[in-house]
């Protein structure tokens, strides 16, 4: 039988981490989505054994097919489709009713508003926000997130719940920390100016950049690599 208990003390323990910060800081802890991209089925099913409550995948054929294994296995996570989503996956990926981490164009939207007022649904969704303003990134960039806000809120099939960035990659972490900065700004701007149907979602910070993320205002950490080293 394989030992999967490095999984269980990397979840937990990122978990008290977070915790730690974010009482130091007096704010509430940040979900912790667990990115599975990178881990095996039996791996995935063991960490939704040891409590993850939110699972993330880049591929929607993936995250559609690891949702049913995980239905299956008695699990119900909340699902979270993060990475570029092409319009013409927008139908597959609405079937299990996922947090879409990458609403990054016209195109797009349009699209999620077709498929969703056929099927009576709507559609959740974070804008992606370009926050370093990489030629090779997709992602709105900040000075056109107003407006491309504003035309999303015409959509009477998009929910949008908030904000997400990427950052560029840094060797050091501190380095990405006025990129999250810069994003949470719009986030509040947006809030102040139009707000949110619930508490706004601003999901950034990943395996080496999660601690800054957490210190600017992060409420959705999107980890994958950090959960399944073996120590």
């Amino acid at each position: 039988m394989v030992d999967f208990s490095y999984i269980e003390k990397n979840y937990l323990t990122l978990k008290e981490e977070v915790s730690i910060i974010s009482q130091r800081l007096g704010t509430p802890p940040p979900t912790v989505i667990a990115v599975t991209k990178s881990a095996t089925d039996e791996e995935l099913l063991a960490l939704s054994g040891y409590g993850a409550t939110d699972i993330a995948e880049n591929r929607p054929q993936e995250l559609i097919r690891r949702a049913a294994l995980l239905s299956e296995a008695g699990f119900a996570p909340r699902y979270h489709q993060i990475g570029h989503l092409q319009s013409n996956k927008a139908a597959k990926v609405l079937t299990i009713s996922p947090i879409i981490h990458s609403l990054a164009s016209e195109s797009l939207l349009r699209e999620l508003e077709r498929v969703c007022a056929l099927r009576g649904v709507k559609a959740r969704v974070l804008i992606e926000v370009n926050s370093a303003k990489e030629a090779q990134k997709s992602g709105i960039l900040p000075e056109e997130v107003l407006p491309f806000f504003e035309k999303a809120l015409a959509c009477t099939h998009i929910e949008i719940l908030g904000l997400m960035t990427m950052g560029p990659v840094c060797e050091n972490a501190e380095d990405i920390r006025p990129y999250f900065r810069r994003t949470k700004a719009l986030l509040d701007t947006l809030n102040d100016r139009y707000g949110f149907p619930d508490t706004p979602i601003l999901s950034m910070g990943m395996s080496d950049s999660w601690r800054v993320a957490v210190e600017e205002g992060s409420t959705h950490l999107r980890v994958g690599r950090h959960l399944f080293i073996r120590n």
